[in-house]
């Protein structure tokens, strides 16, 4: 089966949402699915999905990924793919699933072709849901946009930390209490996403000192 994409109607976390597009301005990174294939062998209850995305820069890619069932596998084939570069995205697990039929928006008698809600909870490391969600006609391509948010989601908000991390030491650098004051509240907020552990140690290496005050 191959699903092709003309819509978006994905919802995220609106209050961190709006605070990294804020910190990342131009630099958000948006991700889309232009298409993918599923394919299942119901025998084996596997699942293998090769997704082909394109950001905000216009670059496309391939991904692929092999799980029990198209959750799981999606979720194999982007979080494995994009952790490699932002590796908050190891610290989240699935918490909640949920598909909903919107019967009131059928057009057939039967209410097959009625608009389906795909709800998706994920826990980071430090117990906070954070829940995305997606509605359409087609379960299959409102559960792949919402997995796709959620990657979406955790990769800019660490582009966010690091971005603020960097200017936060260099307002101390400069002596500007001001800007010291406005990104470590930013900051502080940002870091409810998940756990960047790995990434201060990976600051620490890097630079020899951590410091959010």
């Amino acid at each position: 089966m191959t699903v092709r994409y003309d819509e978006n109607v994905t919802t995220r976390p609106h209050k961190n949402t709006e605070l990294i597009k804020r910190v990342l301005g131009s630099g958000y990174l948006e991700l889309n699915i232009l298409k993918f294939t599923l394919v299942e062998e119901q025998d084996k209850e596997t699942s293998v999905v090769a997704v082909e995305t394109v950001d905000t820069q216009g670059n496309t890619q391939l991904v692929e990924g092999e799980g029990c069932g198209m959750v799981d596998a999606l979720f194999s084939g982007l979080l494995g793919r994009y952790a490699l570069e932002y590796q908050s995205l190891e610290t989240i697990e699935l918490a909640n699933f949920q598909v909903q039929a919107q019967l009131d928006t059928k057009q057939g008698h039967s209410g097959v072709d009625a608009v389906g809600r795909v709800i998706l909870e994920v826990r980071n490391s430090e117990g906070h849901l954070f829940s995305f969600s997606d509605e359409s006609r087609s379960i299959a391509t409102s559960i792949a946009r919402a997995v796709l948010a959620c990657v979406e989601y955790f990769v800019n908000a660490e582009r966010a930390f690091l971005k603020l991390h960097a200017s936060l030491e260099d307002a101390k650098e400069r002596n500007r209490p001001d800007l010291i004051s406005r990104y470590t509240s930013d900051l502080a907020e940002v870091v409810k996403s998940t756990s960047y552990a790995e990434v201060i140690e990976n600051i620490k290496r890097s630079s020899g000192v951590f410091r959010v005050k």
